[in-house]
């Protein structure tokens, strides 16, 4: 039996799972469940380094009084990341990516390079969260934190590090940065050289599977455990998650969590004028192919919007949610959910009643209202994006597997079914840990290719089937909610601000 450890740290919560596999079929066990919650200091959103290091610390502490273990490997969301000094030392806690210094870098990028160049270069989705604006924004901002950096560590190459004291960069993750070139799999030199950042700076490159480092005889001994290896996996949790998506012919995905991502794996890069017109992003995948993906707002506007419903006092759980919405009038109003408000901190369902005011829409009231706005727009931008793909790939998909959190909000994949007019295959939703503890089994050799370790993942865990209803219904309201995004009339700034 090999015994490995996920943790699987997303942009709200970590989670350590302990996946075992008999040869046959994979069994996951949750050792520990955690908050990731960002700290805001002189007006700048870090993440909390030393509260994530601590659990992450107390994951193995618990996973190895519970059973042997084999491997562990970290996966993180993308873009950010946490720079060393000379002597190894961290600089600053790592800037969150929903920290408002790099609005309009991306622009100001274009004054250095023309978008055309940068996305010809690097074939990523152009956001002002990616690591090279967030570089821009340092060196403009902090120039003499920035001539101290010695190396760049990606957020779980730099957890990786903090284990076994070995400094590398897994190239899934590097793929997320805008610095990173998708035919040759290695750092852009020319990118580096035209926004002037050592190519020094950045990390030795390593495939999944690979082995970084033993955990420190140090950390070893303070936290009882064997000195086990330290394996990268997908790290990039993307990768991971559409690592496990349960198909082995060709799939769209949606990769459905705080973000969602949608797309579908390719043998080589697709970058030309379609694919950069739809700002859709080419990712290393685990297996050495491509992801072809857009990444749009996800379930981060419904964590939100709970949080602010507990803020007032009104407690609710996900199913509740969903429960209210499924009474509320449905195509009341509807929202671009990538609008740069949604996107932040704060009073979400406030901003949804400002942005319907706006934009001369009907203005949700109640909770249940607002919550049913987020799902439904969130499936129709779905279908807008799955289009967007089809179309760069010149061809038509019959099926959307939803993996990930999302998978288990059946709101959510009933009306995905219904604006995409597809079958929705929802599962597995710890599709992330999945895919992270598939790539250590196939790093050992347990498993021989990701092939074989999706059919595993198919036996192994419960899918469930959603069938397109309502399809007319919902086919009238995409079409006007396509023309409402195309003439405007779905961005504030446009109309009036608020």
């Amino acid at each position: 039996m090999k015994q490995v450890l996920a943790l699987d740290l997303g942009a709200s919560n970590g989670r350590a799972i302990l996946g075992k596999y008999d040869g046959e079929k994979l069994y996951l066990q949750e050792i520990h469940r955690f908050e990731n919650i960002p700290i805001e200091e002189e007006n700048t959103l870090y993440w909390d380094i030393e509260a994530l290091f601590f659990e992450i610390k107390n994951s193995l502490r618990l996973a190895a009084h519970i059973s042997h273990l084999d491997s562990v490997g970290i996966d993180t969301w993308g873009v950010d990341f946490g720079l060393l000094d000379s002597a190894g030392n961290l600089l600053a806690r790592p800037v969150h990516y929903r920290d408002r210094r790099t609005e309009g870098m991306s622009k100001k990028a274009e004054k250095i390079l023309t978008k055309e160049k940068l996305y010809q270069l690097t074939g990523n989705q152009i956001l002002d969260i990616n690591t090279l604006f967030q570089l821009m924004s340092l060196k403009e901002r902090n120039v003499k934190q920035f001539e101290q950096i010695n190396k760049l560590l990606l957020m779980p190459d730099l957890f990786n590090y903090l284990l076994t004291n070995t400094a590398k960069t897994e190239i899934t993750i590097a793929s997320t940065t805008q610095l990173f070139d998708p035919y040759k799999k290695k750092w852009s030199k020319e990118i580096l050289n035209t926004f002037h950042i050592p190519e020094s700076m950045m990390g030795e490159l390593v495939e999944p599977g690979a082995t970084i480092g033993n955990i420190t005889p140090v950390l070893a001994e303070e936290l009882g455990i064997a000195e086990i290896p330290v394996i990268a996996v997908g790290s990039h949790d993307t990768a991971s998650a559409i690592a496990s998506v349960p198909c082995n012919e060709e799939f769209l995905f949606i990769s459905s969590g705080t973000w969602s991502l949608i797309g579908t794996e390719i043998k080589q890069p697709i970058i030309n004028e379609t694919s950069l017109y739809y700002n859709i992003t080419n990712e290393s995948s685990a297996d050495k192919t491509t992801s072809l993906l857009k990444n749009i707002a996800g379930l981060w506007m419904i964590q939100e919007t709970k949080r602010q419903f507990e803020r007032e006092g009104r407690i609710y759980s996900y199913s509740e949610l969903a429960e209210i919405a499924q009474h509320a009038k449905p195509f009341n109003c509807y929202l671009d959910t990538d609008y740069l408000e949604f996107q932040h901190p704060g009073n979400i369902p406030k901003r949804i009643r400002q942005y319907a005011a706006a934009t001369d829409q009907y203005v949700p009231n109640t909770d249940a209202e607002i919550v049913r706005v987020i799902y439904e727009s969130l499936a129709l931008k779905y279908r807008l994006v799955i289009e967007e793909i089809q179309e760069v790939i010149g061809k038509e998909y019959s099926i959307v597997n939803i993996v990930g959190g999302g998978a288990q909000a059946e709101i959510l994949c009933q009306m995905t079914a219904n604006a995409v007019g597809k079958k929705v295959i929802a599962g597995p939703a710890e599709a992330t840990a999945i895919g992270n503890i598939i790539v250590q089994l196939i790093g050992s050799g347990a498993i021989q290719d990701l092939q074989q370790a999706r059919e595993i993942v198919k036996s192994s865990f419960r899918l469930v089937e959603y069938q397109p209803k309502d399809e007319q219904l919902w086919k009238q309201h995409y079409e006007i909610y396509c023309h409402l995004l195309k003439v405007g009339r779905l961005h504030p700034e446009q109309r009036s601000k608020f």
